[in-house]
């Protein structure tokens, strides 16, 4: 039987993931509030993955979902997306010749099922000049990626190495949704 998969998310990043693992798919963006009183970064993406999964799910009840959020933390601060250059200068002078952690919670919602499953992965940065962080800040792809970079763009050139999952840094660790999927009795292949 083939199934119907719903992103419930506008990522251009994710549908690139997917469409990566031959995985067919419709884009639905949830309308959820991503406020949270949470702090812990676990328990952020897992709340919020599962919050944008559920209210997709509720109206198409019949496909399965796929919802996911990422966060970046350095120091146990939460680095979101810049809201404007002064606060993507910052969080790069921040994250500048040290590791920081990307974390995201993925809610895979079938046949009433609901899975959630959390990926953490180290990134090091390598140490950034003025000149270097202006530079990037210039791409304009510091404005929609959390902590401030996008290591599938040119940000790449900023990161060192890192220690864990690629796609997940990207903001869709494939591997753990495919095993989440194989739980779920859905074979990709």
């Amino acid at each position: 039987m083939t199934r119907d998969f719903i992103l419930a998310s506008s990522s251009p990043r994710r549908f690139e993931l997917l469409r990566q693992i031959g995985l067919s798919f419709q884009s639905i963006v949830p309308a959820v509030d991503e406020s949270t009183d949470c702090t812990d970064p676990f328990g952020i993406v897992s709340e919020l993955s599962a919050r944008k999964a559920a209210a997709v799910a509720k109206s198409n009840p019949l496909s399965v979902v796929i919802a996911a959020d990422t966060v970046v933390t350095v120091d146990e601060r939460i680095l979101g997306k810049p809201k404007g250059d002064g606060e993507a200068v910052e969080m790069l002078r921040l994250l500048s010749g040290r590791s920081h952690f990307v974390y995201t919670g993925v809610t895979v919602i079938c046949d009433g099922r609901i899975e959630t499953a959390i990926c953490r992965t180290e990134v090091f940065f390598k140490t950034l000049s003025e000149e270097q962080i202006q530079a990037y800040l210039r791409t304009g792809e510091s404005y929609d990626k959390a902590g401030g970079y996008g290591i599938q763009g040119k940000g790449a050139v900023l990161v060192d190495h890192i220690d864990g999952d690629y796609s997940n840094v990207v903001g869709l660790p494939v591997s753990l949704l495919y095993e989440m999927l194989r739980e779920l009795g859905i074979e990709i292949f």
